[in-house]
């Protein structure tokens, strides 16, 4: 990828946060990368927990070298916007954050995001010391020579935590740290949603879950909605039911699908 490439990849990906609302769905590898290209997609995010299930291994298990290698082949194969779960930015040093960035930045990436919980100790960040981080990450994005959307993500609702009050106070220090877009993966409803979004001034991404529409997130004020690993799961659970059926029942309908692949790769 030429460095005017990745230059309007970014550019364009900030515009997409400037108004109205946009689903950045979350492949787990190149080719369901190209398949959410081919859907009309205007912009796709890694998932953590997909792409180290495609390792054999639990979310988290993937080292920063995979992350980069993976953000690297998805970037090159595509050519709409691509941002990076960084997760903690696999150390807890705010360096290690900044690096991080710097790194699938250097892959091709034009986004990427940092949370405040530490597997290592299995716990949430303090708020200044996980402020501090996402500061450290911000200083790096704003250092390159292209748009580089940084996203904080307070990770209080999917980690036993779900204090929306707290919630809030760590995403508004995550934004006077200087992080483009706000992120509390697990809110649950529209009515939280709209707290989020009132008690912030900017972008705020969401994590979907059946029962949500893109209409309702929109009205409760959200600007970007990701679905995480769930994609990963619903082509996962497809493989097993067809295997499951070709097994029991000996039949090979299961495989008699529409799905030309070369219908999405590009020339």
């Amino acid at each position: 990828m030429t460095d005017d490439a990745q230059r309007r990849k970014g550019m364009a990906f900030r515009a997409l946060h400037d108004d109205g609302t946009f689903v950045m769905p979350n492949p787990w590898d190149v080719g369901s990368a190209l398949a959410l290209q081919a859907a009309g997609f205007p912009a796709l995010a890694t998932t953590s927990s997909g792409f180290a299930f495609t390792l054999g291994r639990d979310d988290g298990g993937a080292s920063l070298d995979e992350v980069v290698g993976h953000a690297r082949a998805v970037a090159a194969a595509t050519e709409v916007p691509l941002s990076v779960d960084l997760e903690h930015g696999h150390g807890r040093a705010p360096q290690a954050a900044a690096e991080a960035v710097a790194k699938v930045a250097d892959a091709g990436a034009v986004g990427g995001s940092i949370e405040d919980f530490d597997p290592d100790d299995n716990a949430l960040y303090e708020p200044g010391f996980a402020a501090e981080r996402v500061a450290a990450a911000a200083d790096l994005a704003r250092s390159l020579d292209l748009p580089f959307t940084l996203t904080a993500r307070a990770e209080n609702h999917i980690r036993g935590n779900p204090d929306l009050d707290d919630t809030i106070a760590r995403l508004r220090a995550y934004e006077e740290a200087g992080a483009d877009v706000l992120f509390a993966p697990g809110l649950r409803d529209s009515a939280e949603v709209a707290r989020v979004c009132e008690a912030v001034s900017k972008p705020v991404n969401v994590l979907a879950f059946p029962g949500m529409t893109v209409a309702a997130l929109a009205a409760a004020g959200a600007r970007r909605i990701s679905v995480g690993g769930a994609l990963a799961w619903v082509a996962l659970d497809a493989l097993t039911t067809a295997a499951a059926r070709i097994r029991d029942e000996g039949t090979f309908e299961p495989l008699a699908v529409g799905v030309r692949p070369s219908e999405l790769l590009r020339d």
